[in-house]
Formats: structure tokens, C-alpha cells, sequence
């Protein structure tokens, strides 16, 4: 006897576990943006700091609303934030701007290396590259940016990341080299 394997979930699907998954995570969030106070992150690893984020008891940063974005999932060394790409982020070529693409997929690649972070320890960026490989506009209604490091080092983490819509194509790619240091 043979059985057969589930359908593939359809394009449609994708888009309404994403608008579900959202909405999840709305429904715990803070309504207002903001900074979470040193306090309120101190002795906390960076993915304790990211979860207490996504569970709302830390505020969205403002960018998130600024720029219509949302943290989604972490997990160690993974990322995913979900955009709604809108008119309001076109360039006057027509598309949305290709500095949407680069905060959205920095953000999950920055994420991703916060997740691996010890207490007391923090990172900046020291490298950031972007690649555009499709226009987006307001007709494709949610992307995400899904971030994953490639290399924990002492000193040196690098990331990568994809933007992909609910159709499973490809919009931009991204990699990222991070400075880790102690905090004081």
C-alpha cells in the first residue's frame, strides 16, 4: 500500500499562515514603540532579550512601525522578521526603495547574531552587503527576512539572510561581518 504525500501548502496558504502569524504576535506585543531600559535587559542573553521582545515584555523598537516591519520568530542564531512593503516606501522609480530592503534584512541579520550573545557581551557591525534581485512593490502584500549566522567566532560573527515573499520568491539577499566586544 502506498500513501501519498500531503498536498504543498498554495501561495494563498503561505500568505494567510503569515497574516496568522502576525496577528499572533500583535496580539502580545506592547502598542506602543519604544527602548527597553538597561534595567529591564540586564543579565539576559541576547536571545533572553529578543524572546522578551517577541513576548511583549520589552517595547518594538520605532523603526518597526516607521518602517511597517515586525519581529516574527527567533530561535539561536536564526531571525525572521516579516514587511509589508506599502507606496509610502516607493522610490521615484516607481518600486519600493532599495534602503527598505537593506533595514529589513539588517535587521534580521543583526538579530541573528544578538541571539548568540552571552550576558555582558554586545556587537556592532562592521560590514553589511545587500543584494537587489527583484523589484518589489505594494502588490505583494508580506516578505520576510529570514537570518541564520554562518560563523560564531570570539571576536567575529558573521550572518547571512534572505528576503522571500509568500510566494517563495527571491527578492534580495544579505551578509553581514559583526564585532563582538564586552560591555561595561
Amino acid at each position: 500500500m502506498t500513501t501519498s504525500a500531503p498536498p504543498s501548502p498554495t501561495h494563498d496558504d503561505i500568505l494567510t499562515q503569515w497574516r496568522a502569524g502576525e496577528a499572533t504576535v500583535l496580539a502580545r506585543q506592547q502598542p506602543d514603540t519604544g527602548l527597553a531600559s538597561r534595567a529591564m535587559l540586564a543579565g539576559k542573553t541576547g536571545l533572553q532579550q529578543m524572546q522578551a521582545m517577541l513576548d511583549g515584555l520589552a517595547p518594538r523598537p520605532p523603526i518597526s512601525e516607521t518602517l511597517d516591519f515586525m519581529l516574527i520568530s527567533i530561535a539561536d542564531g536564526e531571525c525572521v522578521f516579516q514587511g509589508r512593503p506599502q507606496f509610502k516606501h516607493y522610490n521615484p522609480l516607481g518600486s519600493v526603495h532599495g534602503g527598505w530592503f537593506a533595514t529589513l534584512l539588517d535587521s534580521a541579520l543583526g538579530c541573528s547574531v544578538h541571539t548568540t550573545l552571552p550576558v555582558g557581551r554586545g556587537y556592532t557591525t562592521l560590514e553589511f552587503k545587500v543584494n537587489l534581485v527583484r523589484a518589489l512593490t505594494d502588490q505583494v502584500p508580506l516578505v520576510r527576512a529570514r537570518g541564520h549566522v554562518v560563523h560564531r567566532g570570539r571576536q567575529v560573527t558573521t550572518a547571512e539572510a534572505e528576503l522571500v515573499g509568500h510566494d517563495g520568491r527571491l527578492y534580495a539577499h544579505a551578509s553581514t561581518t559583526c564585532l563582538l566586544f564586552d560591555q561595561k
